[in-house]
């Protein structure tokens, strides 16, 4: 999972129970009708991102269309990470809750998508890599609000996103068209907006998150000491925008730049950045040279900017 505003990961704990606790988990299970539309939503863009290449080799694929899916595409992804959630991932409490019991039973059962759910040998992480990647999507399971995140369901700001998830839904699916439409003054532009900004941009922003459970959970590097297997994985962390450097965010949940490192790309650290300089955002936590050091798993690198060093403030 990645950053949510700054801080969404609940104090971690190491529980050797095999069982969850039942006040964890919603006593009713989730409703038929919204595991088909997890089905729709899943399965449609993916068919789109399927036909994309044929289709761009022959119409469809204007310039037009390529500045508007990069554009929702960036819009979309730095969401996830600053708390407005175009991303069709679920409603905000609902994204904090499973995000918050992943770092409580990381990789251990409880887990809602650990890619070592059901072995370590290659026919069990085979299938725990499908299950962390999309199937733990359809999971009857409902992760307990009350019990992962009470503070989030007492803000009424936040509350508010996350009744409005439908709204942001619509926006996130019909904008693009209406903006290819006006761009182009066509019915033509608004149906190639829709397919590429709309349907291939969800579907590739969609695998580029689920990335983050599933690889970055079973390969990359081990760069700080974790309780688990997660792993920063450099080559995703241009398109996720920062959230590849996972290893960190296991480290050190809260932290508001997941690639401390020097030489690591997070973009998404840097627009919160820019967000606190602009006043919009406030007591975010960023790197600790001090609390950070005690975690390296090897001292190999020098930190990078955004941290505090020693009696200093953030170097920018």
């Amino acid at each position: 999972m990645t950053r949510t505003a700054v801080a969404t990961a609940a104090p971690t704990a190491v529980l050797t129970s095999r069982d969850v606790p039942r006040s964890e988990i919603e006593p009713e299970p989730r409703p038929a009708y919204e595991r088909v539309l997890v089905a729709v939503f899943v399965a449609v863009p993916l068919l789109a991102l399927i036909v994309a290449v044929p289709l761009a080799w022959g119409w469809g694929l204007g310039w037009h269309d390529v500045v508007l899916a990069v554009s929702f595409y960036c819009i979309s992804g730095l969401g996830v990470s600053m708390g407005l959630h175009l991303a069709i991932e679920g409603p905000v409490i609902a994204w904090v809750a499973d995000h918050r019991r992943h770092h409580k039973y990381s990789d251990k059962d409880g887990d809602p998508h650990s890619p070592w759910r059901f072995g370590n040998d290659w026919k069990a992480l085979s299938k725990g890599l499908v299950f962390a990647h999309v199937g733990w999507l359809f999971d009857g399971d409902v992760t307990s609000a009350e019990r992962f995140c009470p503070d989030w369901l007492a803000d009424s700001d936040v509350s508010s996103v996350s009744r409005w998830f439908p709204g942001l839904v619509a926006v996130s699916l019909l904008a693009p068209a209406l903006i290819g439409g006006l761009w182009s003054m066509s019915w033509h532009g608004a149906v190639t907006a829709f397919f590429w900004a709309t349907l291939v941009r969800i579907a590739f922003l969609h695998h580029i998150t689920w990335s983050i459970n599933s690889i970055c959970h079973t390969f990359g590097k081990k760069e700080f000491e974790v309780r688990d297997k997660s792993r920063n994985v450099s080559w995703l962390a241009i398109l996720s925008f920062g959230e590849s450097w996972h290893n960190l965010h296991h480290a050190d949940p809260t932290c508001a730049r997941h690639g401390v490192l020097k030489g690591q790309i997070d973009i998404a650290a840097r627009t919160i950045w820019l967000v606190e300089k602009l006043g919009w955002a406030y007591d975010v936590r960023w790197p600790d040279e001090a609390r950070l050091a005690t975690k390296q798993a090897a001292e190999t690198r020098q930190f990078g900017s955004m941290t505090r060093r020693a009696a200093a403030g953030p170097i920018g």
